[in-house]
């Protein structure tokens, strides 16, 4: 370890081990959806209890993400990172060992908690990590990772499941984690902590996680069930009381799971904010495709998944670029132009029919991907900028779980009005597949507006400071 730390580009070693978690978390993620309807035929199971594969992790990740952040910030962030890789072994592999789909629920919860470790202090330990000049650059880097993982895995789950079944789609997990374990072992630098004479808030995390998970159900099963159906409203009223009652709680206790006070920071609430709306905007994109895709021009589900990788793709090219920009020009010009990119690509998404070009259709997800890879790095960096470095983890924490957020509600928000639009059209006597379309364009303009609306919150959120971060006070988390 001291030959590489004393190496000119060591915060470089450190960025290149936590890509290795960003893609290991982001390849599980986007080869779990092309496995659901082998896992379905696999265990001869009906669609909502195979759901629950992807749902459990779901909420079991971002209901923690928070909570590690906490206590990475008290225990330290190359401890908790590491056990995050180990956990994240041992979840695959008894994933891919599981007998019966209960079981596979069960491992595939484990293997979130080990995902939440990794996720809640990935971009953490990036900011410490990073000179203040290149911790653009640096964020960029790691979300670049994050997409290859995201663009690789419909093609190579499909791949895999082709040739060696279900199974190793989480065997391969594996030899992946391992490599990040053993890099994370010799490379990462120890944490210099400030907050270690903290007490955990158990309470704090007891109260934030009810609140998480019923809110994610909620938006999950919302437009399915109906807004104003029995459990939806328990489940919003369940939300309601627990957040309530963790807000009042971390305003009292000496050493809170969040610190109430990181709300008063403008840049680091409109930051949050605007990535929630960014991941909804793109996941309503992601979850809106398929259906033109396969419900107008009948192409197979298999295929689907690997059709939407241009948004991942243009994201992993642009997004190292923007962080680059991001330490020469500051956050407000690319975030603004990021999200009035993705908002263009909305929009030009929402002309589609039933005789339009594949090409086009590949060009338009290329753009709603390359405002995205525009807008992330310069956003992140600079949220992460404006906290102190002691609070590095639930900073990261928080940011990610608003992303984890925003996933949930751009599914929720553009199928509710998917679905009712849809209904709307088949009584008015439209065939299916051009009822299908009709909903899908006006849906496109329900995501338009989530894109502009987080550019012009981004109007008011970022500086126009070169690594605003830098201005601030700011220490070195880490002993080099």
């Amino acid at each position: 370890m001291p030959a590489i730390t004393r190496r000119a580009g060591y915060p470089w070693w450190v960025v290149g081990t936590v890509c290795v978690g960003a893609f290991m978390a982001a390849l599980d993620a986007s080869v779990i959806n092309v496995a659901m309807p082998t896992f379905k035929a696999a265990f001869k199971e009906n669609l909502g209890t195979v759901e629950w594969v992807s749902i459990a992790y779901l909420l079991t990740l971002t209901s923690m993400l928070t909570v590690f952040g906490h206590l990475a910030d008290i225990v330290g962030r190359r401890t908790l990172y590491t056990l995050g890789f180990l956990v994240f072994i041992a979840g695959s592999a008894l994933c891919g060992a599981s007998p019966a789909i209960q079981w596979l629920i069960v491992f595939r919860v484990l293997q979130a908690v080990g995902a939440g470790m990794l996720q809640a202090n990935s971009i953490a330990i990036v900011t410490a990590a990073a000179p203040g000049k290149s911790r653009g650059k640096a964020i960029g880097i790691q979300g670049s990772a994050q997409a290859v993982g995201l663009s690789v895995g419909p093609a190579l789950g499909g791949w895999l499941i082709g040739h060696f079944g279900w199974r190793s789609i989480f065997y391969i997990n594996v030899p992946v984690g391992v490599i990040g374990t053993l890099l994370a072992v010799m490379v990462l630098p120890r944490d210099r902590l400030v907050h270690h004479r903290e007490k955990f808030d158990y309470l704090g995390g007891f109260l934030l996680t009810p609140a998480l998970v019923a809110l994610i159900i909620a938006f999950q099963k919302g437009y399915k069930l109906g807004w104003f159906s029995g459990i939806i409203l328990s489940l919003i009223l369940t939300w309601l009381t627990f957040s309530a009652a963790f807000i009042w709680w971390e305003g009292r206790v000496k050493h809170p799971m969040v610190d109430l006070g990181m709300f008063h920071n403008r840049i680091f609430t409109l930051g949050n904010i605007t990535g929630l709306l960014s991941y909804a905007a793109m996941f309503g994109v992601l979850f809106l495709m398929p259906f033109y895709l396969e419900g107008v021009h009948g192409y197979p589900a298999t295929l689907t998944g690997i059709f939407l990788t241009p948004v991942p793709l243009a994201m992993m090219v642009v997004a190292p670029v923007a962080g680059h920009l991001y330490d020469r020009y500051g956050a407000r010009l690319l975030t603004v132009s990021g999200m009035t990119i993705t908002a263009a690509g909305a929009g030009l998404l929402a002309t589609l029919g039933m005789r339009t070009p594949f090409w086009l259709v590949v060009v338009y997800l290329a753009l709603v991907g390359a405002g995205l890879g525009l807008f992330t790095p310069p956003n992140n960096t600079s949220v992460m900028s404006s906290v102190h470095h002691g609070r590095f983890g639930v900073a990261g924490g928080i940011l990610n779980m608003a992303r984890s957020l925003g996933m949930v509600l751009g599914v929720a928000f553009t199928g509710t009005i998917f679905s009712i639009l849809q209904n709307v059209f088949v009584h008015l006597g439209l065939s299916k597949q051009v009822a299908v379309l009709h909903a899908f364009r006006y849906t496109f303009w329900g995501v338009l507006i989530l894109a502009l609306l987080a550019a012009v919150l981004s109007l008011g959120g970022k500086r126009d400071e070169k690594n605003s971060g830098d201005r601030r006070e700011y220490e070195p988390t880490f002993e080099f």
